[in-house]
């Protein structure tokens, strides 16, 4: 066959890899290089196919495309199977099998269309008198891929045997393996490919198992290809060029030869002798043997002369030792490893729980967002030293130190032992949770009508919100002035913290849309954690912080209810919600708004968490114009309208109260079967119509969605989760 010919593949890799696979293709001069979820599509000649096989650490399959055609049901799928000349991609009699992906409204389920596809392929050989191909699930020589989108199907034949992901060497595994695709991305982001040609470089996992992440390492210093420890080889598709992968196949062998000379040094332990065995077993497999240390260590035993250029890990998870309790306390012992041994130098600790990154005791530069399987998980990446160390100042609500109350008069003292009173009770709730931004006080005074957030960003600074509400016509502004000064001279004391770490307003009952005009002050913008999720917030620029605190709960409801499920965020605001049903594992997701500005805020907060713009779509619209002309379906839909809105954007005004039957009546059209809709607002009197609970199912969610910070005060917002009956 002509080697010059010019095809069209597509190379599968996990999710959130997708840019490290697009950077190796370029590499390998491919061209039309299109990202997509979970994969690449790229052009190129039988040389660049074979080179991605050979070399890429991430790629897991590449399939080269036959065909592309519309389908709207079975028949469609059947002759468009039928019209692409399958003698010429298979041997008569071929052992084979169809791996289908994706559905239609009329193909919903993929066995069946890996079924039609088979019956396809056998039928044109039956038909023309050839000797009808053999299905062969267990591992096919030759695979054939069905996948389903938008309407359309593309058929197409991988290269090799197996998956590319499987490397030969990691015969045995401990309790939570890791890939060898994602440790190569770990390393790529980690910088060791740029490290390893360092002379003397040295790497160090102190938590290595069965060494996957360690041996990975080595094979990128050494320039070992993937492709020439791999098994397998390549599938039995007729058009496949041996003379030209078996050039490539030589230049690479002499490219591992040049590699042996490598001067570096590896170290892995782990206080595991069954894994560490294992480790010491995959390394001899892998051919990377002599250039690594192995050494069966528990965290505090690790020699103290332990030193490395890249120090990188997986520590393990709660699931897997079963307290969290003790994990989180391995954490904080890792990080003491982490600046003995590679201080002055890099370090990447990939966690399933990065709300436990801060028990490290260091600040981290650089977070990617990851998967380890189905499992959401993050890199984080330290340049250590005696800056990125915590130098952590307690605060009041950590030490539980009495600050004597200076320039405090009878009223402002009474403040300030209340904020105390709630330090000790709502604080320590909130440590235990784990909880970094909360309600402290609202209101819980007649004369100090103020609610106070707390506001604790990633690096570990507290923040104060404190908003007044509105004084009554009675207080004269005088007293209020003297009031305020008060409640803010109590905050500084009580917390421990300058004035200029408070940010204070007044809360007047909003008209229009002035809720979302800047203030004069804009401030700079906090990271906060919550549930693992980074997100922007701002206590100065506008009268809202970018988070609403009191729907923490529904986040985490969403977040846990979103695994693999497709989310419709409407009147969606900074995205909030969106980023923890993304991080849940949610497929897909929209989110609507009317403001360019929270939209915008939406999109930082998407990229900070290093989610896709393609996956997770922002729209900026009218959510009452857009649901009217929506085709589409979700699995949950989070609707949390304002009381009210009267946009000159808008074709009409919302009132909640009079407008929330149609606007649940269009949603819940809107969901798949089984689908849910979480209704919720913040308005006082609302009431919920009759109709809605005769016509769904409708459980009143409002008090599991407050949390203690709030239930003072649960008239804050009501919430509903509402089903088709």
């Amino acid at each position: 066959m002509n080697p010059a010919i010019t095809y069209t593949f597509f190379s599968t890799c996990a999710k959130s890899l997708e840019p490290l696979l697009a950077s190796e293709l370029e590499q390998f001069a491919a061209e039309d290089i299109r990202p997509t979820v979970a994969g690449v599509y790229f052009s190129g000649t039988l040389d660049v196919a074979y080179r991605v096989t050979m070399y890429s650490r991430i790629a897991n399959r590449v399939i080269a495309t036959l065909a592309e055609a519309p389908v709207s049901d079975a028949d469609n799928l059947y002759d468009a199977t039928l019209a692409i000349q399958w003698t010429d991609h298979m041997e008569p009699g071929a052992r084979f099998a169809v791996s289908a992906a994706g559905t239609t409204p009329a193909l919903r389920h993929t066995r069946f269309v890996a079924q039609r596809v088979k019956d396809a392929i056998v039928d044109q050989f039956t038909e023309a008198g050839l000797t009808r191909p053999e299905v062969e699930t267990q591992n096919p020589p030759l695979r054939v891929h069905a996948v389903l989108k938008k309407g359309r199907v593309l058929l197409g034949v991988e290269l090799t045997r197996s998956s590319l992901h499987r490397r030969g060497y990691r015969l045995e595994q401990g309790d939570a393996p890791m890939k060898e695709t994602l440790a190569a991305a770990i390393l790529i982001r980690s910088g060791w490919p740029e490290l390893s040609k360092q002379l003397g470089v040295r790497i160090f996992d102190p938590m290595c198992g069965a060494g996957t992440l360690i041996i990975e390492a080595l094979l990128m210093a050494m320039d070992v290809a993937p492709g020439l420890i791999r098994v397998g080889g390549l599938s039995t598709w007729k058009l496949h060029n041996h003379e030209i992968e078996s050039s490539i196949r030589a230049q690479a062998e002499v490219r591992r030869e040049a590699g042996r000379n490598w001067d570096g040094q590896a170290y892995g332990s782990d206080q595991d002798l069954r894994v560490i065995g294992m480790a010491r077993r995959n390394a001899e497999r892998a051919d990377v043997w002599d250039q690594i240390e192995f050494s069966s260590d528990a965290i505090d035993e690790i020699p103290q002369d332990r030193k490395a250029e890249l120090v990188v890990t997986n520590p393990p998870y709660a699931q897997r030792l079963g307290e969290e309790e003790e994990v989180m306390a391995l954490y904080n012992r890792l990080g003491q490893v982490i600046q003995r041994t590679a201080l002055g130098q890099q370090a990447a600790v990939f966690t399933a729980r990065p709300e436990w990154g801060k028990l490290l005791g260091l600040h981290s530069h650089k977070q990617y967002a990851m998967f380890n399987g189905p499992l959401p998980a993050r890199l984080l990446l330290f340049n250590v030293s005696e800056d990125s160390i915590y130098k952590q100042q307690r605060n009041a609500a950590d030490q539980g130190k009495i600050v004597p109350a200076q320039a405090l008069d009878e009223q402002g003292q009474m403040f300030y032992n209340r904020l105390r009173k709630n330090i000790k009770n709502i604080g320590k709730w909130a440590r235990q949770q784990k909880i970094t931004c909360y309600r402290l006080y609202d209101a819980d005074i007649p004369e100090f009508s103020f609610a106070l957030d707390i506001y604790t960003d990633i690096k570990g600074k507290v923040s104060v919100h404190l908003q007044e509400y509105a004084p009554p016509a009675t207080v004269n502004a005088a007293d209020a002035a003297i009031r305020r000064r008060q409640a803010l001279l109590a905050t500084e004391q009580a917390l421990e913290i300058p004035a200029t770490d408070i940010s204070l307003k007044v809360r007047e009952r909003q008209k229009g849309s002035n809720q979302y005009q800047p203030q004069e002050q804009s401030g700079s913008d906090l990271i906060v954690d919550e549930y693992g999720a980074q997100l922007y917030v701002n206590l100065h620029q506008y009268l809202d912080t970018g988070l609403f605190l009191d729907h923490r709960p529904l986040r985490r409801l969403v977040r846990k209810l979103a695994k693999d499920k497709s989310l419709l965020n409407l009147f969606c605001y900074t995205g909030s919600v969106t980023i923890q049903a993304a991080l849940g594992g949610a497929s897909r997701s929209v989110s609507v708004d009317l403001s360019k500005k929270y939209l915008y805020w939406a999109g930082r907060n998407l990229a900070l968490n290093n989610l896709s713009l393609k996956q997770h779509q922002l729209v900026e619209a009218d959510c009452q114009q857009w649901l009217k002309t929506c085709k589409d379906r979700f699995d949950i839909i989070f609707l949390d309208p304002p009381t009210f809105s009267n946009s000159k954007r808008t074709e009409h005004d919302l009132d909640i109260q009079r407008d929330h039957v149609s606007l649940i009546e269009t949603c819940m059209g809107l969901l798949r079967e089984g689908g849910l809709l979480i209704f919720s607002n913040n308005m006082r009197k609302f009431r919920l119509d009759p109709q809605v609970q005769e016509t769904w199912n409708v459980e009143d969610y409002s008090r599991p969605s407050i949390d203690k910070d709030f239930q003072r005060n649960p008239k804050i917002h009501r919430a509903w989760l509402i089903r088709a009956s």
